[in-house]
């Protein structure tokens, strides 16, 4: 079900919950309702209306946000792991392509005429291995603490959500591009999608829970959804 104001339309999602939340989520200002099943749309529609100057500025946050440029994936251009910058080096080889790290150097090898797609697809898995290695050891430490177990991990391109969960199965998503940013936002996104196996909304019990386990949590998402997004999740 959706909800248009003007130019905002407003997704809503209707499950058992006691309280409606409204979110305007990265990277797109992508607008969201969770609400109770006995809210009516008229209800619904009223609540989005008075929060809509809300809305506009957390909207316009994003949509003015920096955005890194389209990587061409060229010898010496840019690219990020956990945080820290490096300079792409690409070597044509015919052995299995592979991505390594040296020094300050991001070392790709690759089959003499790999096109820039196929180079963007290698990088993507390498990025997407780099988490699965990190997040098994954040799983442990938190779900002791928790008393919650994740049964299944994904990691993939998410163009909306830095994560997400699924209390029903116990699975966490997560975002590849978290491989690019400071390990503490893999952490905080962690915990976050952890805490909802327990409790899916953003309750007092969730807030209660996240200011345990993790103090600043507010300022680590409010620190990540500042940061520049890739120009390539731009729509």
């Amino acid at each position: 079900m959706k909800i248009e104001l003007g130019d905002i339309t407003i997704d809503v999602i209707q499950k058992d919950i006691k309280n409606v939340h409204l979110s305007v989520n990265p990277p797109y200002g992508d607008v969201r309702i969770s609400a109770p099943l006995h809210m009516s749309i008229h209800s619904l529609r009223a609540f989005a209306i008075s929060r809509l100057s809300w809305i506009k500025i957390e909207k316009k946050k994003y949509l003015d946000q920096e955005r890194i440029p389209e990587r061409e994936y060229l010898n010496r251009e840019s690219h990020y792991v956990w945080g820290k910058r490096y300079l792409l080096e690409i070597i044509e080889s015919e052995e299995t392509p592979s991505i390594e790290l040296k020094h300050s150097q991001l070392v790709m090898k690759v089959r003499s005429g790999t096109s820039r797609d196929k180079m963007k697809d290698l990088l993507e898995q390498w990025y997407r291995e780099q988490i699965r290695i990190t997040v098994p050891e954040l799983i442990a430490k938190y779900s002791s603490r928790l008393k919650v177990s994740v049964d299944r991990l994904f990691v993939q391109d998410m163009k909306t959500q830095w994560g997400s969960s699924n209390p029903s199965r116990n699975n966490i998503r997560l975002n590849t591009d978290l491989a690019r940013k400071d390990p503490v936002y893999l952490e905080y996104v962690v915990l976050h999608e952890m805490v909802h196996l327990l409790e899916p909304t953003h309750s007092t019990r969730f807030t209660a829970l996240m200011d345990l386990y993790m103090p600043n949590w507010r300022q680590y998402r409010d620190e990540l959804n500042r940061l520049p997004l890739r120009m390539e999740a731009v729509r």
